[in-house]
């Protein structure tokens, strides 16, 4: 459904993007991550047609980004990360100027424009001014804008921006809707753990190149060069610690309370026998678990130049 091929864009000597190769596939929820002047915002700003690429291209539902432009803004819903709103004016005006110039014919106008206050959940607030809504409900219009035209491809960037706890999780919960409604969706996001148990599979981008693709736990496995296990005792802590760190398998070993955070090579076999060396000696253990890896995790190693 979108797809870059050597997307490059230089300014000047610097290299904003440099040779992306990417693709999401229909029904996607893609998480695009990276640091602060990765290339984000640039490679966004390009597949939503408001930037040339210095070589490359990308295709939108089958349309050229560089080609058919036009092809392309019919086929997408842009919300930038940030936006203005005409205060003075009513809800269902200002999304009735919008699906105007989207030309949705006047006799769906009305439907359309109130499909999308109920999708967004703003239907109570039809009647009210812009200049009276909350940060969420402003963040949920400027969404229900992108939908006028029922575009098939959502392009998000940073749309959980500034928004109270509340307001991220309503969001979430709006983004769960559009995938189960069959929308693409690419959303660039900071809030790491907000992307986490909502994206299908993420992007890192860092100093211009794509370092990882794909879903999370497959990214991880692909960049983790060590496994981390969290084991609890019941007591002899001091005991079980000095074993783990015996080990020519055990990379490193924290304590903190009655739980030890150990960094280890091996496969599940090697787990397995540390396990059994620490019953083995008279340790009683508590819980044994491998940490599942998070966003954070991941991000944190792919950027710190595990991997690229």
């Amino acid at each position: 459904m979108i797809q870059l091929a050597h997307f490059t864009k230089r300014y000047g000597d610097l290299v904003a993007v440099d040779d992306l190769n990417l693709k999401i596939a229909r029904g996607e929820l893609f998480g695009f991550i990276g640091p602060n002047g990765a290339g984000k915002s640039t490679t966004i700003r390009f597949l939503a047609t408001l930037l040339r690429a210095t070589s490359g291209d990308g295709l939108v539902g089958g349309h050229s980004v560089t080609r058919h432009p036009l092809d392309v803004r019919r086929s997408i819903g842009y919300m930038p990360d940030s936006f203005g709103l005409y205060d003075g004016m009513k809800v269902r005006d200002f999304l009735d100027f919008f699906a105007l110039a989207y030309h949705v014919p006047r006799s769906r106008r009305k439907q359309v424009v109130g499909d999308v206050l109920e999708l967004v959940d703003l239907t109570g607030k039809r009647k009210a001014r812009l200049n009276a809504l909350s940060r969420g409900m402003k963040q949920r219009l400027c969404l229900a804008k992108t939908l006028l035209h029922d575009p098939p491809v959502l392009i998000l960037d940073e749309p959980a921006s500034g928004l109270d706890p509340k307001g991220r999780i309503e969001m979430k919960a709006l983004l769960k809707r559009l995938i189960a409604a069959g929308k693409t969706i690419l959303i660039s996001s900071h809030i790491l753990s907000e992307l986490a148990d909502t994206c299908t599979s993420i992007g890192i981008i860092d100093r211009g190149k794509l370092v990882a693709c794909g879903p999370i736990d497959d990214v991880y496995r692909r960049i983790a060069q060590n496994r981390i296990i969290e084991i609890k005792f019941l007591d002899r802590l001091n005991d079980g610690v000095s074993l783990i760190r015996s080990l020519p398998e055990t990379r490193d070993a924290q304590i903190e309370d009655n739980r030890v955070t150990v960094e280890f090579v091996g496969g599940d076999e090697q787990v397995a026998g540390l396990l059994e060396r620490l019953v083995t000696a008279g340790i009683r253990v508590q819980s044994f678990a491998e940490k599942e890896p998070t966003l954070e995790d991941v991000f944190l190693m792919v950027t710190k130049g595990v991997v690229g």
